[in-house]
């Protein structure tokens, strides 16, 4: 099973996370997401496992989220992906992937949910 944690690892929910899968002897593909953000593909899909809109996705209090004005309704989905492309920040986190499904860890116990088979 080949499970992938988009991490932070300025991120304490995001260590945990990572250390919780190694606990349990998953070494999984770690992808530092402010290095190397998921384009705008990886990001629809990532969205589409977690049964997420782009706006649920976001982080609330970052900078960015202001700068861009990101509180306008009406923005559109597009819009909100593309803020999120243009500062990675904006994505929660931590991100695991495994099983064709999706969870944000926070708690970290709850990517648990989609390793189980």
């Amino acid at each position: 099973m080949t499970v992938t944690i988009y991490h932070n690892p300025k991120c304490s929910k995001s260590r945990q996370t990572l250390e919780l899968l190694r606990a349990r002897g998953i070494e999984p593909v770690v992808i530092e997401y402010l290095k190397q953000p998921p384009d705008k593909a990886a990001l629809k899909k990532i969205l589409r496992l977690l049964r997420m809109k782009p706006r649920e996705l976001l982080r609330r209090k970052e900078a960015a989220y202001k700068q861009e004005r990101l509180d306008r309704e009406g923005l559109s989905d597009e819009a909100l992906l593309d803020a999120m492309l243009k500062h990675p920040v904006l994505m929660e986190r931590p991100i695991v992937l495994a099983q064709g499904k999706a969870a944000i860890g926070r708690p970290p116990e709850q990517v648990l949910e989609i390793l189980k088979t």
